[in-house]
């Protein structure tokens, strides 16, 4: 099981069905809890105590709860107008590093973890005034819990005895004064209180959790079996150390502790690391880097005889230099010991940048052991150095680099968040890093690759030797990429390495001399396909090698996947829509291509998560540093990005023809040549009308055409673009409408779909009744409801308000410009918070790519052929023209 984020900020648990198992009684009560509302199932993981072994994410939304349970345990049975504090911010922010890979775990931030911890707030509070109290609530909801008290021991500083410099009591809280302060008195005090009253059960339910500390701690043990609790003291340094230590003990056992607030900071000598000081000409990720490691107390390195006078003073609490210091000789030995073993262990004090970055993360400089687990780790501090620190600087606010302003030669104006994402490409790139750009789909990240192509072309490199770019993509996409090209980027001279756009005679001549067929080339385009089939390629050495994509490497054993990788070049680029930190196989993967050996081998990095899983609190932290600065993602819910993007953004999806619906397309033209000739009048124009209807069919799939009822996705290029588009928007837990004119498809579109998104959907056409329209359109606005909707243009193109929706799939074209828009309002209308991406298909080198051209260039011919209510009107064109713009290019056509 696993618990996701959803875009709106809502908590959903993931719980895979096995055929024939049925679900264990934890997983049961656990998902019926989370059915019922999120904030029960998150409150039910705490208070049942559900173990969380290999369930990461339950771990660690269940220690969310645990510091909310927590904290209700503390507040007094009497209270009834309370609150539930959220936990400090720098809490916040150290969570927020720490979660582990999760579905929607690109939506989760400080912020929203507070948001999320509010929501669980309220609704405990008001389950807490509906049971009667804290106590009621937690004997009702969570008896695993242990009933706690109100004892508090308190630790403070005694300033007038230098001998015994700490005091301690243990109070206990009585109720709250006029101030609202929680009132205390001395634990001794409790003894009158209650044997005055006769009430020795309350008395033992007030010190229950003194006794179950007790067991723990022996010093409790002392106390208590002596007497002393019930009396201030005097402690030693020692003594208090010794209190600080257990804290998480006593916690545990229910007691409150109060501590002076230095202690919160840990003063405490460390060894400070300081890495990337020297300034070089070249800082990338072939540099090696300076290290420098001395003991340090807050931000004062301490001189040779001010450490050998810290380590002649003992352990525990030490007064140093005005303040007190913890100190464990041991192991601040041990940190200088390590420290002077990676020293020598590296040539002239240095160490590989990628080594570097893995230290400054968290991490242990090979990843094979990882330095958070090691007993040293909190006495070091680990930072970059001057030389370093700019760079990473430069990578957060990269807006100063020369790629980020206008350039003349792109026909658009770039939006501040795009200048933003060419300035951050460039700067990676000229380091020679890879990078990785997770835009939101419909972000422009194509755009944003154009204009860093621009300033490329005007731009000599390093070396000054010119090379082309190499930018690899899935065979649907090099249309869009040649037609972007041209729309946006007309100077760039590209070359496309694929026979459905290139002539067999320029690819013989690329594969027998690349260099001079590439004479003056700014972009070579390829598909992941052809990469292993062009040897040439591997062999050329190319200013960047960018995927578009890029999700088509996630699995490191394919084929396709080895031979991207062995790709040469100066610099690596990776597009995606897909969030990459939610699945860890797939990070690796996209890693080691982007940048080789950041994360180890796969074997080395397999080691270093199973160490992260083991360690306690923020185990994931180290590897969300480490990736982070070469990932730039933006979504479209963020507020900066929101008031600068369309309210709705249209983009044509180019899909190819499989071998089957050549030949199928093909016949069905050739029959029109035959019959043409001896048709006239009426019976031409049903022709017509019947031949136009057959081709769409075969377009959208053979199956459609023949009426076998199979449907292999295999079978169809528009099939597979559906699925391609749709395994991206149920990474991101979007929901989709998809419309088309044919009603007898719509079941195979919902099993397809139900496969990509692991859920049913739902579907409607004209025979479904009124009452069930509106069940569905509710469901379907539902957050928690089916991710994708399959309507019938004609049913479900008006009348319906379906804002759930972020996109809109037009899967066969209607030749109606405004019934497509009056469909696409479906989703794009008032109410609609969102900004909505609507995907047309069109089919490359087929009558769908010619009747698109019609309605969007505006030609001449259009205007001949638009009816009064703007559908084209195909039945009037003569013979000729006819056969023009049904012919297949077989070419464009198969992928």
């Amino acid at each position: 099981m696993t618990i996701g984020l959803t875009p709106g900020g809502n908590l959903r648990l993931h719980a895979p069905e096995q055929a024939g198992a049925p679900a264990s009684k934890t997983a049961a009560t656990l998902a019926k809890a989370f059915a019922e509302d999120w904030r029960e199932g998150l409150f039910a993981l705490a208070a049942e105590k559900i173990a969380t072994d290999g369930q990461p994410t339950l771990r660690f939304w269940q220690q969310m709860a645990d510091r909310l349970l927590t904290a209700l345990c503390h507040i007094p049975d009497e209270q009834t107008n309370f609150e539930i504090p959220p936990p400090p911010a720098a809490e916040l922010q150290a969570l927020s590093l720490a979660p582990p890979p999760m579905p929607g775990g690109e939506y989760l931030s400080e912020e929203r973890l507070a948001a999320i911890w509010h929501a669980l707030a309220q609704w405990t509070m008001t389950a807490t005034a509906e049971a009667g109290g804290p106590a009621a609530l937690l004997q009702l909801r969570a008896p695993k819990w242990r009933q706690v008290g109100r004892v508090c021991f308190h630790l403070a500083e005694n300033k007038k005895d230098p001998d015994r410099p700490f005091a301690f009591m243990a109070t206990y809280a009585t109720g709250f004064g006029a101030a609202g302060q929680l009132k205390h008195l001395p634990l001794g005090k409790a003894l009158d209180q209650y044997a005055g009253s006769n009430n020795q059960a309350a008395l033992i339910k007030l010190l229950a959790p003194v006794h179950q500390a007790a067991e723990s701690c022996a010093w409790v043990a002392d106390i208590v079996r002596d007497g002393t609790i019930f009396r201030p003291m005097a402690w030693r340094p020692e003594q208090a150390y010794r209190l600080l230590q257990s804290v998480p003990v006593l916690e545990q056992s229910g007691l409150s502790v109060r501590l002076p607030d230095w202690w919160k900071k840990r003063p405490r000598p460390r060894v400070s690391v300081s890495i990337g000081n020297q300034t070089k000409t070249v800082l990338g990720a072939g540099a090696m880097l300076d290290f420098d490691a001395r003991v340090a107390v807050g931000d004062a390195h301490l001189s040779p005889e001010e450490l050998a006078s810290l380590r002649n003073s003992g352990d525990g609490l030490v007064w140093f230099k005005g303040q007190w210091v913890e100190v464990d000789q041991a192991k601040l030995q041990e940190a200088i010991a390590h420290w002077e073993r990676l020293r020598r262990a590296n040539r002239n004090g240095e160490i590989s940048f990628i080594e570097g970055m893995r230290l400054l993360a968290g991490a242990s400089a090979d990843l094979k052991r990882n330095d958070q687990a090691e007993t040293y780790r909190p006495w070091t501090e680990v930072t970059a150095g001057a030389a370093l620190r700019e760079v990473l600087a430069r990578l957060r606010d990269p807006e100063s680099s020369p790629a980020g302003k206008a350039d003349p030669a792109l026909k658009t104006v770039l939006r501040p968040y795009q200048r933003e994402g060419v300035a951050w490409l460039h700067l990676l790139s000229e380091l020679g890093l890879g990078a990785c750009l997770a835009d939101d789909m419909g972000l422009g990240k194509t755009i944003q690759l154009l204009a860093l192509l621009l300033h490329l072309q005007r731009t000599a490199p390093a070396d000054g030797v010119r090379r082309p770019c190499l930018l690899v993509v899935p065979a649907s996409l090099l249309g869009n990429w040649r037609d972007e090209a041209a729309r946006f980027a007309p100077s760039l001279k590209l070359l496309f390495a694929h026979p459905a756009e290139t002539e067999r005679a320029t690819l013989d001549a690329l594969a027998k001399a690349p260099e001079t067929t590439l004479a003056g080339v700014d972009l070579v385009v390829t598909t992941y396909a052809m990469v292993g089939r062009q040897p040439w390629l591997a062999r050329s050495a190319w200013r960047l090698v960018i995927l578009d994509e890029a999700q088509a490497i996630k699995n490191p054993a394919t084929s396709q996947s080895k031979a991207v990788k062995k790709l040469t070049a100066g610099g690596r680029i990776a597009l995606t829509g897909t969030p990459v930190e939610n699945r860890l196989g797939d990070l690796w993967s996209l890693f080691d291509f982007l940048n080789p050996g950041l994360l180890g081998s796969a074997t080395v990095f397999k080691s270093f998560i199973k160490q992260l899983h083991d360690h306690p609190d923020t185990p994931f932290a180290p590897l969300r540093q480490l990736v982070a600065p070469y990932i730039l993602r933006r979504l479209k819910t963020d507020r900066r990005i929101i008031a600068d993007l369309p309210d709705k953004t249209e983009t044509a999806r180019y899909c190819h023809l499989t071998k089957s619906q050549v030949r199928l397309y093909e016949q069905i033209v050739r029959g029109l040549q035959e019959h043409l000739a001896e048709s006239e009048g009426m019976a031409r124009r049903g022709l017509v009308l019947q031949t136009l209807m057959r081709l769409k069919q075969v377009c959208n799939h053979p199956s459609q055409l023949s009426g076998d009822m199979t449907y292999n996705p295999a079978e169809s290029g528009k099939f597979r673009r559906l699925g391609d588009i749709c395994q991206e928007l149920a990474e991101r837990q979007e929901k989709v409408l998809v419309f088309t004119q044919f009603r007898e498809i719509i079941p195979a579109l919902a099993d397809h779909l139900a496969v990509i998104f692991g859920r049913a959907g739902l579907t409607l056409h004209g025979g479904t009744n009124v009452a069930r329209r509106r069940r569905i359109v509710e469901q379907f606005q539902d957050e928690t409801g089916p991710p994708f909707f399959i309507l019938s243009l004609k049913a479900g193109g008006t009348g319906l308000n379906l804002t759930a929706a972020t996109h809109v799939i037009h899967f066969d074209r209607w030749w109606n410009p405004a019934v497509e828009n009056q469909a696409t309002d479906r989703a794009f209308r008032i109410g609609q918070q969102r900004n909505v991406l609507v995907h047309k298909f069109i089919t490359r080198g087929t009558i769908e790519e010619r009747i698109d051209a019609l309605m969007n260039d505006k030609r001449r011919l259009a205007e001949e052929v638009l009816s009064g209510e703007g559908e084209v009107n195909l039945t009037e064109l003569d013979d000729e023209a006819l056969i023009r713009l049904v012919q297949l290019d077989v070419g464009r056509a198969s992928a």
